[in-house]
Parts: structure tokens; sequence; C-alpha cells
């Protein structure tokens, strides 16, 4: 229990180099990260998702990537790139790209081709199946990515405290070159707390964005369930006959 005084020290929670200042450049680089990332990935992967074409190489290439280590990915960056947050940031990129892209090309590529047929069949253009039919209907697999890749991101940008930049990661990897093994335990409950506090957040976030009705497999008459965003609203339409 000794060690654990380290965390309810109101000293270890001020300056520059606090609990207060580790914490928020954590969750900057956690934010700054899941941003470009969903920029890449999120958009490619619902193409992929909607026109078929290259579903073999993203899983393929989503699999290589997941297998790269971690440490070995942030060295060879750290040697190529040299000190700063570019080369870290570029290794937290490539970690949160495959569960983004897996997400958004399982999403739209699962959706009921019944309900792809009753969009086109309603006179919508591909883009528009794409945007007001597959996007929403994939939403659930999307956001699933979306939490996947942040608490990863989260885990790793502590290991990235390794080659020099901030973040909670900084009590663990100074904690072991000093031999205080308060601030290692400490770092250590910090950012598993801050895992968990993320991922109820964004499971919240995830039941109020998504609807109840796409958990439904089939309307009350027993037909595929339509949604179609427009406007910002939804409309649930049993297919026709």
């Amino acid at each position: 229990m000794s060690y654990l005084g380290w965390l309810f020290d109101a000293a270890n929670w001020s300056g520059p180099e606090g609990i207060l200042v580790r914490l928020a450049e954590h969750l900057g680089y956690t934010a700054l990260t899941m941003i470009i990332a969903m920029v890449i990935a999120l958009p490619l992967g619902a193409w992929i998702g909607h026109t078929g074409r290259g579903g073999v190489l993203v899983v393929g290439f989503a699999n290589a990537l997941r297998a790269l280590p971690t440490l070995g990915l942030l060295v060879l960056l750290f040697l190529l790139v040299g000190l700063g947050l570019l080369g870290p940031l570029i290794a937290l990129i490539v970690i949160a790209v495959p569960p983004l892209l897996a997400g958004a090309y399982s999403g739209v590529r699962n959706v009921d081709p019944a309900i792809v047929d009753a969009a086109e069949g309603m006179g919508m253009r591909g883009t528009e199946v794409l945007t007001k039919v597959e996007l929403p209907n994939a939403l659930p697999l999307i956001l699933g990515g979306v939490r996947s890749a942040t608490l990863q991101v989260i885990s790793t940008a502590t290991v990235a405290a390794y080659v020099g930049i901030g973040g909670l990661g900084r009590f663990i990897i100074d904690g072991l070159g000093q031999r205080d093994y308060g601030a290692m335990i400490g770092g250590s409950i910090l950012v598993a707390l801050l895992a968990v506090v993320a991922d109820l957040v964004l499971g919240a976030l995830q039941r109020l964005i998504v609807s109840p009705g796409l958990q439904q497999k089939k309307a009350p008459s027993g037909k595929p369930r339509l949604r179609v965003i427009r406007g910002g609203a939804a409309d649930d339409r049993a297919e026709a006959a």
C-alpha cells in the first residue's frame, strides 16, 4: 500500500511534470492520432466496402499492420525521424488504422443486400446509397472499430514514452530508470483508469448515436427494414414485397 501513496500525494499532481499535465499530453496524443487515422481509414474502408473492390487486400493489409511489433516500430521510426513527436505519431497512426479500416469495411460490406437493392429501387445513386443507407446501418461496427483503435492508441502512447515523448508513460519509464516503484505503479493505474473511462464514454456515445432500430434485423411485418437518413432524420421503412 505504501507504493499507492505516490498516487495520492498532491505534489505529484501539480507542476510541469505533474499528473494533470501528463494526462493532458496523453489525451492530446490520442485525440490527434485518432483524428488523422479516422480521416485516412474511415473513407477508404467505407468506399472499399461499398464497391467491393480490394476487400482481400484490406483484410491482409490490416492484419499485416496489426502484426507489427509496437516497440520495434517506435524505435525504427525514432531512428529514421529522430527526436520529436513525428515518429511516435506515425507509429500511433499505424496502430490505429487497422481496426478503423476493418470496422468501416466490414460495417458497410455486411449491410443486408436487400436493403441496398431497395434503396437503389427508390432511385438512389451510389453515393446516396453509401451515405444515406450503408453508413447509417454500418454505424455499430464503425464505432466498434473506433473504440478498439482508441484503446490501442492509449496503451501504445504509454510505450511511446520510451522514445522521448510525454504522457502518462513517462511515470513508468522514468520510474523504472530511477527505481521509483511508486511512480511506476501509479502511472500504470492511471493508464488503466484512462482506458476504462475512455471505453465507457465511447460505449455510452455509441448507444446514444446508434438507433435501437439498427439492432433489429426485421420490421414487425417480417420484411427487411430499410433505414434512410434524410436531413438528419431517420426513416425506417419496410421493403415492399
